[in-house]
């Protein structure tokens, strides 16, 4: 059985798809742009919007009674790989060891033109 998880810390879905979904003891958090809840970039640079993508996720995990502890996976998507380090410094300040799995890729374009997407999958 699956079950939405929405909160209005965190962006809307702006499209048919949900901000998390809760499935056999995981939840599954949608991709969040570095945008705030009324939707509009939290900056220009990289840091401001990966610091911003990550409090949504963090809001995204307490609507549900979770917190990063919980997180066993992430998936970075950057607009700019040269960017990777930068990120790293703006995602240790939320995570800390044991660090969940993770990738991080470099794609053409993410959504609004943002500069960092990052998804979760959480354990229950």
């Amino acid at each position: 059985m699956k079950k939405q998880i929405s909160t209005k810390n965190a962006p809307q879905a702006i499209g048919p798809y949900s901000q998390a979904i809760s499935a056999n003891g995981f939840l599954f958090i949608s991709g969040q742009l570095g945008v705030t809840p009324a939707g509009e970039f939290a900056g220009s640079s990289v840091e401001a919007q990966a610091e911003q993508s990550l409090t949504n996720l963090q809001n995204i995990l307490a609507e549900a009674g979770l917190s990063f502890d919980n997180v066993v996976k992430t998936t970075i998507f950057l607009a700019d790989m040269a960017d990777f380090a930068k990120v790293n410094v703006t995602y240790a300040k939320f995570f800390k060891e044991p660090y969940p799995a993770r990738s991080t890729v470099a794609v053409k374009t993410l959504p609004k033109d943002a500069l960092v997407e990052i998804e979760v999958i959480a354990a229950q």
